[in-house]
């Protein structure tokens, strides 16, 4: 028997990190693996990357880690971009910048969006109507040359179990910091859990079959959003307090 924890977008929430790192353990799991958007976000950067960098854990890169390294004309928020900057230390950037985008853990395939993309939807799909479950087909598309039985993926924040018959599980953890979202591209959408918890996954494969657990735990959010008030970003603190878009 084989059991893996899988969390996601932390994005800088270290009170709902250390709620999540505390109930893994709890659980007895050892191994973990972090599919990465660690700190961009206006909570506490340097605190939640000291956390993530003395766990054993395995972390890929997520598009908003990535972005840190653009120029800053490149950068998607500016306002995160300068914060996250300020705060890290020289060890924690370059820690930072040498994640991979991916990776392979057994037979579990781990990418932050898709394998080929950190800023593409795996799971949903995003018109003028709105965000629904991504087609199949097109699910299927975006995984071709991809021969692992579980495929684990974030970006979306949105916690999903998806099954397609020839390709196996695909599994979205949910987001442990940053529980809903609004955002414009490629039209204007809200990314909503509707609760403030913080949230991971826990895989567990007996034999050949594997069993897909999503957790939903309480924490200070309260002070979380303190946090996102006093670095002048309401917008944030409504997201952590509701789970839902603003």
């Amino acid at each position: 028997m084989t059991t893996i924890a899988v969390i996601a977008d932390i994005h800088g929430n270290v009170w709902a990190l250390d709620a999540v790192l505390a109930d893994i353990k709890h659980s007895g799991i050892t191994t973990i693996i972090n599919l990465g958007d660690h700190v961009y976000g206006p909570m506490a950067p340097a605190a939640t990357l000291e956390r993530i960098m003395r766990e054993p854990m395995i972390n890929i890169s997520g598009n908003e880690d990535r972005c840190l390294f653009l120029p800053e004309d490149e950068a998607t928020n500016f306002s995160s971009y300068h914060f996250v900057r300020s705060q890290l230390t020289a060890d924690q950037l370059a820690w930072l910048e040498a994640l991979p985008p991916t990776t392979i853990v057994g037979d579990i395939f781990c990418c932050h969006g898709t394998p080929d993309s950190d800023t593409t939807y795996m799971l949903e799909t995003v018109t003028e109507h709105g965000v629904s479950l991504k087609a199949g087909e097109l699910i299927y598309s975006s995984l071709k040359g991809i021969v692992q039985s579980v495929v684990v993926c974030g970006h979306s924040h949105i916690p999903r179990t998806t099954w397609l018959w020839d390709k196996g599980l695909l599994v979205n953890p949910g987001s442990v910091g940053w529980p809903a979202y609004n955002d414009n591209t490629p039209y204007p959408h809200a990314m909503e859990t509707g609760s403030p918890h913080a949230r991971y996954a826990i895989l567990e494969k007996n034999g050949y079959d594997w069993k897909v657990e999503h957790i939903a735990l309480k924490y200070d959010w309260a002070q979380a959003a303190a946090v996102c008030r006093q670095n002048g970003r309401e917008d944030w603190a409504h997201w952590i307090e509701t789970g839902r878009g603003k």
